[in-house]
């Protein structure tokens, strides 16, 4: 026991100021984010203005919002082949309930489905800090032929194995340009992104469209969003979709539903039938 009389109190201070944030200040009666009454943003703002604020600190202008709004949109939903929806699916078929399901969804968003917006994030970041006035495009393809060795060949943002031309990449880019055109964004990372998928033709001698992840990437970095928080954004947007489909499943009904169905079977190639030895 100590009996400093002082003891007690520096323990409140040193707890306070371990769990300090910028972020929310909630009070008996009251809750403001980032100082504005939570009752003062309801029905004012919507869920892209939010998060926003909470990230960023202050309040975006709606053009700004529109723009992020769109990009987390375009990552949604991508059927029930998409690992992340088929194991949300799953987990409803084996009593899991709607939180363990959108679980079940935002774990298996790692590096290799779910990753490529962060990864073309962190590609475009590095290659901006080290592009000089005179770099060619050969300059460029060795930064990604370098950064594509760390994903087993793949460039990340580029290709998509179901479209050979993402339907949602042009309309994301289209009003990106639109942003620019008004002064919403800077255009640096959208020009970034353009200069990459020449440098990827131009090397490979073949062009590789970029996909909704390399669209949402430049637009995240024009916003002054981190590479992490590209992933962040990808698991929000793709949870509103395991959550629609965890729910069509719920009502579906179905018990243990696995990969394919139970009539479908599979190649077993261990050992033959054997014995198990006398000895």
């Amino acid at each position: 026991m100590n009996d400093d009389p002082g003891h007690a109190d520096r323990l409140m201070q040193a707890t306070a100021e371990w769990w300090r944030t910028g972020i929310t200040r909630v009070e008996p009666d009251r809750i403001r984010i980032r100082g504005y009454a939570i009752e003062d943003l309801m029905g004012r703002i919507g869920l892209a203005e939010m998060q926003w604020l909470l990230v960023h600190g202050e309040l975006p202008t709606h053009p700004q919002a529109a723009l992020l709004e769109a990009a987390m949109l375009g990552c949604v939903d991508h059927g029930p082949h998409a690992p992340s929806i088929a194991a949300a699916r799953v987990a409803v078929t084996c009593g899991v309930a709607m939180n363990g399901a959108l679980a079940q969804s935002a774990g298996v968003l790692g590096d290799i489905h779910g990753g490529a917006i962060q990864q073309a994030m962190e590609l475009y970041a590095g290659i901006a800090g080290q592009l000089g006035p005179d770099s060619t495009l050969d300059d460029i393809a060795d930064l990604v032929d370098r950064f594509a060795r760390d994903y087993g060949g793949f460039v990340p943002g580029f290709g998509h194995r179901f479209h050979s031309n993402d339907p949602r990449t042009p309309r994301l880019l289209a009003l990106a340009e639109h942003a620019r055109a008004e002064g919403v964004i800077g255009g640096r990372f959208m020009d970034l992104a353009q200069r990459v998928a020449a440098a990827i033709e131009h090397r490979r001698g073949r062009r590789i469209p970029m996909n909704i992840d390399g669209a949402a990437a430049a637009v995240y970095l024009e916003l002054g969003f981190a590479p992490p928080l590209g992933r962040g954004l990808l698991v929000l947007a793709r949870l509103m979709g395991a959550m629609a489909h965890a729910w069509e499943q719920m009502c579906q009904g179905g018990r243990i539903k696995g990969p394919v169905p139970k009539d479908i079977g599979y190649r077993y190639d261990g050992p033959a039938p054997r014995a198990f030895p006398a000895s």
